[in-house]
């Protein structure tokens, strides 16, 4: 499918979103920096795990919302109410006041904001894109995300620390413009009768609508297939979100200081520090240039394959790294691991849109994202396993849940191809 075939709402929204996520990632990675400094390390800690939560909860609330009250609603009210978050965090960081505290709340509701929109958006493009293409157009907004993920923090890394109220101005006006754009100049993906269908419902008070909503979700996890999915995603987020928590780790304190190639008579040297930067160059490279051929290349074969194959990578890119010191070596295993990521990373959306029920595609995709967040609130236990066990037996043991993750996928599957109407 290509991009002068899409719906004219998706070509808006993937430009507004380039820019909106370019100008978010300014600001969110230097955020941990800033608690630190003004609260102290285990208070921000602690802050970013409560806003965390804060999340989770408005991702399921916009996935329930996507489903009741339309897409283009969600995600016009969520970018111009992220927009006012980021109005009220740059007034917190103003020359008439600098309140960490109002800070702190204000890129809470930023964070609560971006989960409202998520669920809406994902769950337009299931509604717009034929099932064959679906891969694609999520594999294409997964690259622009990741080039604004390797673009923001090169301008952010200057701009936050020197320009703070003026960046975040910034941020503010991108947000309701792009808010702006969507509301003109997009249209409703949610079909009628789905509209129908909730309007013809009786009216309840707020306590009733959220009993209704715990329901709704209750009955997604009752969804075996989905639940397997959650669960094989949950193990192998224990694999991937180690390339921020255990691998500059275990960098630092494999490099101290090694030659990895002589240039013109110069030696050219790194130190853990800097080959994680290294390598987390490679991973972004690589997804910017490789997302769409990888995704398009993998729709040829079996989907359960394609899901095991990439697990299994997954662990072999967690035993290769602890093989040796040897810098080239991390480069290889940073490869298998970027490989590994691609391969699914169009498929997994696709795959939940297939499972999810016309009217519950919102919640489907709001649902699935517990993958990440119930990962990342496990994976940092690696850290301390490494004073227990030491690094090569707890990389063995992520090499291993990677590849349970892949035997999950297979017996998801299994129960999916037996499933008459899929």
């Amino acid at each position: 499918m290509r991009l002068k075939d899409w719906d004219r709402s998706l070509k808006i929204r993937l430009v507004g979103e380039f820019f909106m996520n370019t100008s978010y990632w300014m600001v969110f990675p230097f955020l941990a920096i800033y608690f630190a400094e003004e609260f102290g390390k285990g208070t921000a800690g602690l802050l970013l795990v409560i806003s965390q939560v804060f999340s989770v909860a408005s991702n399921l609330v916009g996935g329930y919302c996507a489903d009741r009250f339309g897409r283009r609603r969600m995600l016009v009210v969520a970018s111009i109410a992220q927009g006012f978050s980021f109005l009220l965090f740059a007034f917190a960081n103003s020359p008439w006041l600098q309140s960490p505290e109002l800070g702190f709340v204000a890129f809470t509701l930023a964070g609560m904001c971006g989960s409202l929109y998520w669920p809406a958006s994902q769950a337009m493009i299931a509604d717009v894109v034929p099932e064959k293409y679906r891969s694609d157009v999520f594999a294409i907004f997964y690259t622009t995300l990741n080039i604004a993920v390797v673009v923001g923090p090169l301008f952010g890394a200057v701009l936050f620390f020197s320009y703070r109220f003026e960046l975040l101005l910034v941020v503010t006006v991108i947000s309701m413009l792009l808010g702006l754009v969507l509301r003109l100049l997009t249209k409703e993906t949610l079909s009628q009768a789905m509209v129908n269908k909730w309007q013809s419902q009786e009216s309840t008070g707020w306590i009733s609508a959220v009993s209704k909503q715990f329901k709704e979700y209750g009955l997604i996890f009752k969804d075996r297939l989905f639940l397997l999915f959650i669960i094989a995603g949950v193990l192998g987020a224990q694999t991937f979100m180690q390339l921020d928590l255990l691998i500059p780790i275990y960098l630092k304190e494999t490099i101290d200081s090694q030659t990895v190639a002589s240039i013109l008579g110069r030696e050219w040297s790194v130190t853990g520090e800097t080959s994680f930067g290294i390598l987390l160059a490679e991973n972004g490279l690589f997804v910017a240039i490789l997302t769409v051929v990888i995704t398009r290349g993998m729709t040829k074969f079996p989907e359960k394959w394609v899901f095991f194959t990439s697990a299994a990578f997954y662990g072999l890119a967690m035993w290769l790294f602890p093989l040796t010191s040897w810098f080239w070596m991390f480069v290889v295993a940073m490869a298998v691991f970027t490989f590994a990521e691609l391969m699914v990373v169009g498929l997994q959306q696709n795959f939940i849109s297939k499972l999810a029920p016309e009217d519950m595609r919102g919640q489907y995709f709001a649902a699935a994202s517990l993958r990440y967040t119930v990962g990342r609130m496990i994976a940092p236990i690696s850290i301390p396993m490494t004073a227990w066990f030491g690094f090569a037996w707890t990389f063995g043991l992520l090499g291993l849940l990677a590849l349970a993750s892949g035997f999950v996928y297979l017996f998801m599957f299994h129960l999916y191809e037996k499933r008459p109407s899929h």
